[in-house]
């Protein structure tokens, strides 16, 4: 016959559990009678057995219609059975716990020290990512900054590329107020024989952009910047240079089509990590500095300093 699950008894009302497995359809409950007229109840698959419920809990069940094979079905959300309408009954299973799901993901081992933090100046998803794919525990902060002011400000001024992007990486590190915390900021500035570039506005700035930067070498001046109690305590650029192929403007027009709006994020108007890399003849210089942060210059101050092992 089916059984079907009312709950546990609080006090003669019918309760059910804060929480319980819930099982999939196409299940079946075998039943057979032990010594003194406990039953013991066994949750099955086609193929063998599932789960039972923890020893000892106590249930009350009804009894409703069962099937032409005479067989009880299985109904997922139903966390009990057993015999008879209003009957409680002390369950007894014969199949160990599962264990969570939890317990089956190893806990990867820590490359870097218990404190200080570490805390990126920036709401750069790839510089957040090169971080923790490099094993490291990292705080994103958002470090608001007029980019376009200051980069006009250091262009007015005669700086260099170089210095203008460690300015940058400056303020947005010294924007991140957490004394107990080591602050890393980063910026980049794009120079073409003397000219700076910036993130394009729209898709047809970015057309624009890629057609000066079309058949050219450009360097991507690379910033970053680490700052601890209020002091900056490090810094360094890093200089990758990118050549470009003379594309077509069929190709480039279904380049743009294909990257989006995700371009605009970019200083360079294309993402090296994906189809950008269609745009070039050749790449000179560490990857991650091309995506916006020099990582291994980075991860041997922090090995020097203790934030990460040696």
């Amino acid at each position: 016959m089916l059984l079907r699950v009312i709950g546990p008894v609080d006090d003669g009302v019918p309760t059910f559990p804060k929480t319980y497995p819930v099982f999939p359809t196409g299940c079946t409950v075998c039943r057979r009678l032990i010594f003194k007229g406990l039953a013991n109840l066994s949750r099955n698959y086609r193929q063998g057995a599932v789960y039972n419920p923890p020893y000892g809990a106590r249930w009350t069940l009804s009894t409703v219609l069962g099937t032409v094979k005479k067989r009880p079905e299985y109904y997922p959300h139903v966390p009990q059975y057993s015999f008879g309408p209003n009957k409680p009954f002390d369950y007894r299973s014969t199949e160990a716990p599962i264990m969570s799901d939890s317990s089956l993901v190893p806990t990867p081992a820590r490359l870097q020290a218990e404190s200080p933090r570490i805390v990126l100046a920036s709401q750069s998803r790839t510089r957040r990512i090169l971080l923790e794919q490099a094993g490291l525990s990292v705080e994103s902060r958002p470090a608001r900054v007029d980019e376009h002011a200051i980069r006009e400000s250091a262009l007015a001024e005669g700086a260099s590329p170089d210095e203008a992007a460690l300015l940058l990486a400056e303020m947005k590190a010294g924007r991140i107020d957490d004394p107990n915390a080591v602050v890393i900021g980063a910026d980049q500035i794009l120079a073409c024989d003397g000219e700076w570039f910036e993130k394009p506005a729209d898709r047809d700035g970015a057309r624009v952009q890629l057609l000066r930067l079309r058949g050219r070498t450009h360097v991507l001046h690379t910033a970053v910047v680490v700052r601890r109690g209020g002091q900056t305590i490090w810094r360094h650029v890093a200089r990758p240079q990118l050549t470009m192929r003379p594309f077509s403007e069929a190709f480039l027009d279904r380049y743009l089509a294909a990257e989006g709006e995700a371009i605009l994020s970019s200083v360079g108007a294309y993402l090296l990590e994906g189809r950008g890399v269609h745009l070039f003849d050749r790449v000179e210089g560490e990857h991650a500095a091309i995506l916006g942060l020099p990582l291994l210059k980075l991860l041997g101050f922090l090995r020097q300093h203790g934030v990460v092992m040696s």
